[in-house]
């Protein structure tokens, strides 16, 4: 947990827009389940501009602030509550060059007295019950940060770490109690008053260098665990036969009590029980976009094999399991057919396998069905049941709000039923904490209000986690996407459905230009099994192919993966009108002598929610959660475009100005620990191995998360 990560020129630059409590009071609220009250935003307001007016003064602008910092990775778990660090600075040491820390705990004390004259560990403060002197809560808090479950650990193998407590309203005679000769000492024991504050000055030169900031607060957020791992890089590391995930608190709760269940559920592959256990058991995991479903998953399934037991990977999108089978498992027909989808099981394994895991099991459809199939391979009862058909356990991962076609019929309310009409023992389980969009619950919470899912829209206020701007053409964006991309990030466009989608034409397989923004013309993702004119990939792949940057994918495409950055160009399906959002459906009209179409009346020309298919208000909440998951597809940046100008005014109103020193996290503006290259395809594999007798590779240096 943290609120704000910035630099401290940065952090004065986002006060002087007065952006900076308004975050830091949403963040509050998000965490803590309640409004910060008035003498905490006043403390934000005076105290944390001093600290970074003391940074810049003595030409230290760029050491980076982590405010409201949690202690260790494992303080949502406490019973009391999560200890706060008020500030966590960051940068690198002058002379040792490794990474620097100073905790800080800030005070707006002017006066103290003792309580007791033998000791200075309590004071009494003005208008104020008796206080713990403020250096044994840094104490307390430097032996935890530096401990073995502390960030610091997993950030760097050197590091220099201190604290001090900075009282900027008070004097040296007017707090005479904490600086005495029998206050508490230690390398986080230093207090500075107002009229010490060239000592302070002197002192962060001597902890922290010039430059460097950046890669040291880089190290730091991967060893908080606030860094997360794409998710196909991180399996390419671990090439499928385990996983560099690092769960924690409740995703590990979950994944624990998942594998316990099995182990007393299932029977021993090595010893089979003479009675078997007939129980069966349904996991039902909600969570949003980032909360860690598939990383579970992904570690519980290579956990499970690894004990020899059966196991599948079901989806209901063709695009997380065509990038999954193509970028990670080339090569290896045994590990690609181990990912499956939902429409797999109408006729149940037999024996039964162990277990089934269902990612975005919001995706499930009311029948397995397929215009391809015969009469007698098309399902017969509810594509729910088929799944608990086929495995004595079954885990269900899902997230209402990213159901984006009207056939999509997973809800928890459906599995609930359906573990009932089996028998079967559910056991729910909840995730809320976010790591994707770079960590950034405020960016996942503002996206919502943006669209009005949920809450008001509010300006975007930049946190230092995730990134956001408005794109004033087509051009502009595909230049910024382009540039990324060149420079070594990973970056797609992705639009709203707006346009015709014509097949690829004629014997070369050539992709029609369909997306036309003005002279701006560009095709959607190739639909297509296989590779059309100059290289594009089919659409299964074109998330991971690098011919895919050419081409503007959809929701179908982008749902469940991610890049860098992302490009999303909204359509006249979503348009903003007289203070609310208006929504349309397109017509299109077709060129003479030519299969192709073009636009006739902007708005949707998505197949699935015509108007034969939905009403207003679902084709309006389907929309809205199309654009939902096309705007938390990216890492560090997303860019905004849309071909509506009044919507575009909206959204540059909303975003702001973006100039904020080197906060836009481009590929050269990331400092080099950021620049993590994003694994090729790996090579076809050799001879065949059984998975559970496969060398498990060890994890990279440094040590990659993903949750």
């Amino acid at each position: 947990m943290l609120l704000l990560k910035l630099a401290a020129q940065d952090l004065l630059t986002l006060n002087s827009r007065h952006r900076m409590v308004p975050h830091l009071a949403a963040r509050w609220r998000h965490f803590r389940g309640a409004d910060a009250s008035e003498s905490e935003r006043a403390a934000w307001a005076e105290s944390l501009v001093s600290l970074a007016t003391e940074l810049v003064a003595a030409d230290r602008g760029n050491v980076e602030m982590i405010v409201e910092c949690a202690v260790t990775l494992d303080e949502a778990d406490r019973p009391d509550g999560p200890r706060l660090i008020d500030v966590v600075l960051v940068g690198r040491h002058p002379q040792e060059q490794h990474m620097s820390v100073q905790l800080v705990e800030l005070k707006r004390w002017s006066t103290v007295t003792r309580v007791e004259q033998a000791t200075a560990d309590w004071v009494r403060t003005s208008g104020m019950d008796k206080k713990e002197h403020p250096v044994l809560q840094l104490r307390e808090y430097y032996e935890a940060f530096t401990g073995s479950r502390g960030p610091l650990v997993g950030a760097d193998t050197d590091f220099e770490c201190g604290g001090f407590a900075f009282l900027h309203n008070a004097t040296e005679d007017s707090v005479r109690p904490l600086l005495d000769v029998d206050a508490p000492t230690g390398p986080y024991a230093q207090v500075y008053t107002n009229d010490r504050r060239e000592d302070l000055r002197s002192n962060l030169r001597k902890a922290f260098a010039e430059e460097g900031a950046a890669s040291a607060a880089e190290k730091l957020m991967r060893g908080m665990g606030l860094r997360n791992t794409p998710l196909l890089d991180a399996m390419i590391w671990a090439r499928g036969d385990d996983t560099v995930f690092t769960l924690r608190g409740r995703q590990k709760a979950v994944a624990d009590q998942i594998l316990e269940t099995a182990a007393n559920v299932l029977p021993d592959p090595r010893h089979p029980a003479l009675v078997p256990d007939e129980r069966r058991v349904v996991f039902l995991v909600t969570g949003g976009a980032g909360t860690g479903k598939s990383a579970i998953g992904l570690q519980i399934k290579a956990e499970l094999e690894s004990q020899g037991r059966t196991v599948k990977y079901a989806s209901g999108s063709r695009a997380f399991n065509g990038a999954i089978q193509e970028h990670v498992g080339y090569g290896d027909r045994e590990f690609r057919e181990t990912f499956t989808y939902f429409s797999s099981f109408v006729t149940p394994p037999d024996p039964p396998l162990d277990v089934l895991i269902c990612d975005e099991a919001h995706r499930l459809r009311d029948r397995s069905t397929s215009r391809f199939w015969k009469p007698e391979q098309q399902g017969t009862q509810p594509q729910v049941d088929e799944l608990l058909n086929a495995s004595r356990l079954t885990v269900f991962f899902l997230d209402e709000g990213q159901s984006v076609r009207p056939n999509e019929v997973g809800t928890v309310e459906l599995i609930k039923d359906a573990a009932q009409r089996h028998g079967a023992l559910l056991k729910p389980f909840g995730l809320r904490e976010q790591f994707r969009c770079g960590g950034s619950d405020a960016y996942i919470r503002w996206v919502r209000a943006l669209l009005g899912v949920s809450g008001e829209p509010d300006d975007w206020k930049p946190d230092g986690l995730m990134h956001v701007e408005v794109a004033e053409t087509p051009e502009e964006l595909e230049r910024i996407i382009r540039s990324e991309a060149l420079a070594g990030a990973s970056a797609r466009m992705v639009a709203g459905y707006c346009w015709p989608w014509t097949k690829p034409l004629g014997e070369e397989k050539r992709l029609e230009a369909d997306v036309r923004i003005g002279d701006w013309h560009r095709p959607w993702n190739a639909d297509s099994e296989s590779f059309c004119e100059n290289d594009a990939p089919p659409s299964r792949i074109w998330s991971v192919h690098p011919n895919g940057l050419g081409q503007i994918g959809c929701v179908y495409t982008a749902q469940g993966l991610e890049w860098d950055w992302c490009g999303v160009i909204m359509g006249d399906d979503m348009v903003r009108r007289d203070g609310r959002w208006v929504f349309r459906r397109g017509k299109e009209r077709k060129l003479e002598d030519s299969d192709v179409k073009r636009v006739g009346l902007p708005g949707s020309f998505d197949p699935k929610v015509k108007a034969g298919s939905v009403d207003d208000a679902e084709f309006a909440r389907l929309v809205r959660h199309a654009y939902h998951v096309l705007m938390t597809r990216a890492s560090r940046a997303t860019v905004l475009y849309s071909t509506d100008e009044e919507t575009r005014r909206y959204l540059k109103k909303l975003v702001g100005k973006v100039e904020i020193h080197g906060l836009r996290p481009t590929w050269e503006n990331l400092p080099r620990e950021a620049r993590v290259p994003h694994l090729p395809r790996p090579r076809a594999r050799g001879a065949k191995r059984t998975r559970r007798n496969r060398k498990k590779p060890g994890p990279p240096e440094p040590e990659l998360r993903l949750f």
